[in-house]
């Protein structure tokens, strides 16, 4: 049997092609071509100002350094995320502040937020896991309340909507990934989107060193550092976002497959609601013995992935003793099956029937 990778995306020819085209045009670094996907990225997620940048976690450690977050101040974030989001926070001396995620879904439970808020508090980053949309009308309703900012982690969620439109567009910040493992990629690379206009001017400028024109500083305005994306990445982008349609009917398509094949099994879907726009990037499921299931399906060559530790599990972070029931189930039983934008829908067939037959 062929081996079944747990993820599985394409680049084809077209990318090759743009990529050589702007190469020859001399399209090597942060020029137009990285404007035109940030105008086409606009468009499509119907938001003023997309600012792209090295990577996702890049993206969120602007946005931060963008709302002014600093030693002292502290963040609210889920428990279920991967670390970046917290790595952001900690880099700048601020507190990672967790809140236990729903019940049902490895998505930050609102209901659980405020209690959280202290005079510290600076901002909430609720985090759209596998695109699956966060309460975010609870949520800007408590950040409003207490004069928060709302940065929407949407590293995940490209695409996915809810009832009130695309996800990482609902709030004063989002950050998008375009990793290998994401609906659309660039290798490495993401992007910030936001409808205000003064933070997308800092965020410009925190992109390239703190300065609004690298060719002619007039003086060092604000802190910034090196997050600049280039046309190369810029011109794999272009080609992908064309390509994003009919990936999100596949993945719709695979996650179906998984939810009609797997309905009486041992792995128990970690569902998606797609009535409302969300758009399920991996196929994510709770079992038991997950460390024998993983071994069972290598040996028949098909590679799955382990769901990543909770946040309340980095030594390093400081913490506050309280337990997050919640969170302990995706951490210990949750699990990856084959994926991904180019994932055959009979690999994922063949995983399943193999599950069902044992």
């Amino acid at each position: 049997m062929d081996k079944i990778s747990w993820w599985n995306t394409n680049f084809g020819e077209s990318e090759i092609e743009r990529v050589v085209q702007s190469m020859r045009n001399k399209c090597i670094s942060q020029g137009r071509v990285t404007e035109e996907f940030e105008r086409n990225l606009s468009e499509f997620l119907e938001v003023e100002n997309v600012i792209a940048v090295s990577n996702g976690s890049s993206a969120i450690l602007i946005a931060l350094m963008a709302v002014g977050i600093s030693p002292g101040d502290e963040v609210i974030i889920p428990n279920r995320t991967w670390i970046a989001t917290a790595h952001a926070i900690h880099i700048l001396g601020a507190k990672v502040v967790i809140v236990d995620v729903e019940k049902d879904r490895p998505i930050i439970d609102a209901s659980l937020i405020e209690e959280k808020v202290t005079l510290k508090t600076k901002a909430i980053i609720p985090v759209h896991m596998n695109g699956r949309s966060c309460d975010m009308k609870v949520i800007n309703t408590i950040a409003k309340k207490h004069r928060l900012f709302v940065i929407e982690d949407a590293a995940q969620a490209i695409a996915s909507r809810n009832s009130n439109g695309y996800l990482g567009v609902q709030s004063d910040m989002g950050c998008f990934s375009l990793s290998v493992a994401k609906t659309i990629s660039t290798g490495q690379g993401g992007f910030v989107v936001t409808n205000n206009k003064d933070l997308a001017v800092k965020i410009r400028a925190i992109r390239t060193q703190g300065v609004e024109s690298v060719k002619d500083p007039k003086e060092w305005e604000m802190p910034g550092f090196n997050f600049r994306f280039n046309d190369i990445l810029a011109s794999i982008g272009l080609e992908q976002l064309k390509r994003l349609p009919e990936r999100i009917k596949h993945l719709r398509k695979l996650y179906t497959e998984y939810e009609k094949g797997l309905k009486e099994s041992e792995f128990d879907l970690i569902k998606v609601d797609l009535s409302i726009g969300e758009v399920p990037v991996y196929n994510e499921f709770l079992v038991r013995d997950r460390s024998q299931w993983i071994r069972k399906l290598q040996n028949l060559n098909i590679e799955t992935r382990p769901f990543y530790p909770n946040i309340s599990d980095a030594r390093y972070l400081s913490k506050d003793n309280a337990s997050y029931f919640n969170s302990v189930k995706y951490s210990k039983k949750g699990i990856y099956l084959p994926s991904g934008p180019n994932q055959e829908v009979k690999s994922a067939l063949k995983c399943i029937q193999y599950i069902i037959g044992n």
